[in-house]
């Protein structure tokens, strides 16, 4: 027991140190919708919706935008602390699995807790403040399954107490779901634990664990639809047969593998394979994934049951993000980091063990095998502090991206909006026009490049874009918008009013709207129905002041 405060001291020292570039980080894409532009984190009304209106908040995840309402009390949009609180509850993770792993008496435990604190991969979780989510429910997850396995122990010793053990278990799974839906394999998770450790299965384990499977069945499904209904994952970027979803479980199976065990050139967004069904080397994949779990199946008498339960834990946990269910990232990519932050604890699990037994066999005495984790230790730590500095802003997030994967469209599109609201137009336009032609039917990256040219008096070329890009997407209010005004400042009226009507089709009522209508109108000498344009704006916002002025002028 002596021993467990400093060695949980350095972890969380380890964490505190590979991560200081994260604390003086600013925003990165959407983390403008979760904190900057998330207006439930204003006031007290706020907080009702995070929790009662599931359409309120990019994702609903309501205990992740507690924790943003409850640091914009304190820090308002200042990063700093939302990084503070990633990193630490990063560290709290780690000293959480290390206990876990102590529990099942596990002889390598404090080192895969440190291997999961310190390794690259897990820095698109810790430093991107979005995934707050990830490093939340890991927390509520940990917890939910050290709980549970100290029910499950004294259950075994029949204690009487053992039920509040249960229900903390049950409190903090709830809370892990409410964070981030991927936790709902967490009963799963556990079967396997105990499979590994007891080589059987008790009735007690499917009595307390599958209610949590159906209700962990049920968060999952709604994600999946909002994922769909409200995140828009739909349609042709989407469309795969299951066969095509096999077979990209079975490519991104392998690639978090790899990447684990050689972890460079970690890209915030890696390129989208292409997926053809007609290529016998793509089925490889997935058969080479089921001989592995064959082979440790028929073998787990003679090796242990160990590294099948690592294997499985690995590919159950990420079982969510293999490609299954539509999630919002597959648009540009079919893998991201921080979809594997938990599942690779399964196969550092068996990285340590592996490494351990090899070194104990060539007889390496205790302070050379330590020097050897130290080693390996710092080279991690070096990694990590390297792959943090890319999350310094949005700027040089996007610009490590391209270098690493040039292809990527959304990267020169989102880097394109950072030029923008910086003035670099031209830097803008050229990342705008890349963007389009890599993916030509990308649509805002029309619109975006439309805007910037506008700014810089080029309507003919603006209009053409936004044409382009109210052909590809027509229901786009802001396409429309967009382009009225553009005709609006090359006096076409015409083409003007009817873009500003097509913007106002009920239900949509707009007071900035209609005056650009009424102007539209005024323009074409047709005074009396911009009047009315101008009440109508009025009427939507009382005291409009640009709806006031315009009017005083034509009186």
């Amino acid at each position: 027991m002596r021993s467990t405060v400093p060695l949980a001291g350095l972890l969380v020292l380890l964490v505190m140190v590979a991560y200081l570039p994260a604390y003086g980080a600013g925003f990165v894409w959407d983390d403008d919708y979760y904190v900057i532009a998330n207006r439930t984190l204003r006031d007290l009304d706020g907080l009702r919706s995070i929790w009662f209106d599931i359409f309120a908040t990019p994702q609903y995840y309501p205990l992740v935008h507690t924790t943003f309402w409850l640091e914009y009390r304190l820090a308002g949009a200042s990063p700093q602390l939302y990084h503070f609180t990633n990193v630490a509850l990063h560290a709290a993770n780690a000293v959480l699995l290390w206990r876990i792993l102590v529990n099942l008496r596990f002889t390598g435990a404090w080192l895969v807790a440190a291997v999961f604190a310190l390794h690259p991969l897990q820095v698109e979780s810790v430093a991107w403040i979005t995934e707050r989510k990830n490093v939340l429910s890991t927390f509520f997850y940990l917890c939910a399954a050290l709980i549970y396995l100290r029910y499950s122990a004294r259950a075994d010793e029949g204690a009487s107490d053992r039920w509040w053990l249960y229900g903390g278990s049950w409190l903090a799974y709830t809370a892990a779901l409410l964070s981030k839906s991927v936790t709902a394999t967490l009963p799963g998770a556990l079967l396997v634990v105990l499979w590994w450790k007891r080589g059987t299965w008790l009735r007690r384990d499917w009595m307390t664990l599958t209610p949590m499977l159906l209700i962990g069945a049920a968060v999952g499904l709604l994600t999946v639809w909002l994922e769909r209904e409200h995140v828009l994952a739909r349609g042709p970027d989407w469309d795969f047969s299951l066969l095509d979803r096999c077979l990209i479980a079975g490519r991104a199976l392998w690639f978090y593998a790899a990447k684990l065990v050689w972890p460079t050139e970690l890209a915030f967004i890696y390129p989208r394979w292409v997926i053809d069904a007609s290529l016998w080397w793509q089925y490889l994949f997935p058969l080479a994934a089921i001989v592995v779990v064959a082979t440790l199946f028929a073998l787990r008498e003679r090796i242990g049951r160990g590294p099948l339960a690592g294997v499985l834990f690995y590919a159950g946990t990420l079982f969510p993000a293999l490609g299954f269910f539509n999630l919002y990232p597959m648009r540009y990519s079919f893998v991201a980091n921080h979809f594997q932050y938990v599942a690779g604890v399964g196969l550092m699990v068996l990285a340590v063990a592996g490494i351990s037994r090899s070194l104990v066999g060539i007889n390496l005495h205790v302070s050379g095998r330590r020097t050897v984790a130290g080693l390996m230790l710092a080279v991690l730590a070096a990694l990590t502090w390297w792959n943090t500095l890319a999350y310094a802003d949005a700027e040089t997030l996007w610009r490590d991206t391209l270098r690493k994967n040039p292809g990527a469209w959304m990267a020169h599109h989102n880097l394109g909006i950072e030029l923008d609201a910086r003035g670099r137009h031209a830097e803008a336009q050229a990342h705008y026009r890349s963007a389009v032609e890599l993916a030509p039917a990308h649509f805002r990256a029309h619109h975006k490049l439309g805007r910037s040219l506008a700014r810089e008096g080029r309507l003919e070329e603006a209009i053409a874009h936004f044409e382009l890009a109210i052909r590809l997407s027509p229901d786009e209010r802001q396409f429309h918008s967009s382009l009225g005004e553009a005709y609006l400042r090359r006096g076409d009226f015409v083409e003007a009013e009817a873009a500003f009507r097509r913007v106002l089709e009920p239900p949509f009522a707009h007071a900035g709207t209609q005056v650009k209508l009424a102007r539209a109108l005024i323009g074409q000498g047709r005074i009396d129905e911009a009047r009315r344009a101008l009440d109508d704006a009025l009427r939507i916002e009382p005291g409009h002041a640009q709806a006031t002025v315009l009017k005083m002028e034509i009186q």
